[in-house]
């Protein structure tokens, strides 16, 4: 084994870091997004093709901050190291913005049962409410609906989930939110091609939420192995990674030098319902820019 790539859990990722470190092997994560896998757990060998919490956040605030500044914010967010950082890195870039966060609801992981954080939240009158949310087992979103958030002024913003998460979601319908990709948001030819060779192999199915990330990765891994002449041993790797560009599905990736995080674009999405589809579809407002969401360096070397 020369090169790792994963996990789908930051709580996974970060437990694997340091065998990373012990081995000597790079380990490009994608699709985890914790702050602290290139803030303070990383290591030299770490490069991240995902986002990272803190690039959400910036997002989610230029978003709330663009339609009515000085807003206040209530955050419901999953009981790990995604929710928790990514809660975390929210109130950092809110500060920035000039919003206020007033309330953090965390919800266990098995949680089925979410109507004590949802009362205290309408309770707190925010303006917007921004869920931070993965998976689609166990979802808020049906009690949303059911305790009529958004009929009591309570704007919802969130990040697009996979698609089969989104069918609980058409309460969101007219609500705005940020993607990290949805596949008829990017416009150039990795991601034309990987659509319709997507449709092409797997029975007229999109490409969906992760699906890029490890394009990207993989696309990363090729240029990197390319400008080695394929020589895999880490020093070398990390020589020509360290600030390399390369092309991907959601157009060019860069790797910052000093923590090896991926800058990339983001989507300020509208969710709008479409004949045919049977959830919110993502539709593009604009692009967020790499340089508009580049984050402090967080790791401690």
């Amino acid at each position: 084994m020369d090169i790792l790539v994963g996990s789908a859990s930051s709580a996974d990722a970060l437990a694997i870091l340091p065998l990373a470190q012990e081995y000597q092997r790079i380990m490009v994560v994608e699709p985890a997004v914790a702050d602290s896998i290139t803030g303070a757990q990383w290591n030299k060998y770490i490069f991240r093709t995902a986002r990272n919490s803190s690039q959400d956040a910036l997002a989610v605030a230029a978003a709330i901050a663009g339609a009515k500044p000085g807003a206040s914010v209530a955050i419901l967010a999953q009981d790990y190291s995604f929710g928790r950082e990514g809660a975390a890195a929210f109130v950092k870039a809110g500060e920035q913005k000039d919003l206020k966060v007033i309330l953090q609801e965390f919800a266990p992981m098995n949680a089925t049962d979410f109507t004590a954080n949802i009362q205290r939240i309408i309770n707190a009158k925010p303006d917007y409410l921004f869920v931070i949310w993965a998976g689609s087992a166990n979802t808020p979103w049906k009690q949303i609906t059911d305790m009529r958030v958004p009929e009591k002024g309570i704007k919802i913003i969130t990040g697009t989930p996979e698609i089969a998460a989104m069918k609980a979601m058409m309460n969101l319908v007219g609500q705005e939110g940020y993607s990290v990709y949805y596949y008829g948001l990017p416009k150039n030819k990795a991601n034309d091609w990987l659509v319709q060779e997507h449709k092409k192999r797997f029975n007229g199915q999109p490409p969906d939420l992760f699906t890029p990330g490890g394009f990207a990765a993989a696309m990363a891994i090729v240029q990197a192995l390319e400008k080695t002449g394929g020589d895999t041993s880490a020093e070398k790797l990390i020589e020509v990674m360290e600030g390399m560009s390369f092309e991907t599905p959601k157009g060019p990736m860069t790797f910052r030098k000093e923590d090896h995080q991926a800058l990339q674009t983001l989507y300020h999405i509208k969710f709008e319902q479409k004949e045919g589809f049977d959830y919110p579809v993502p539709i593009l407002i604009r692009e967020i820019k790499p340089e508009e969401t580049v984050t402090s360096i967080m790791n401690k070397h």
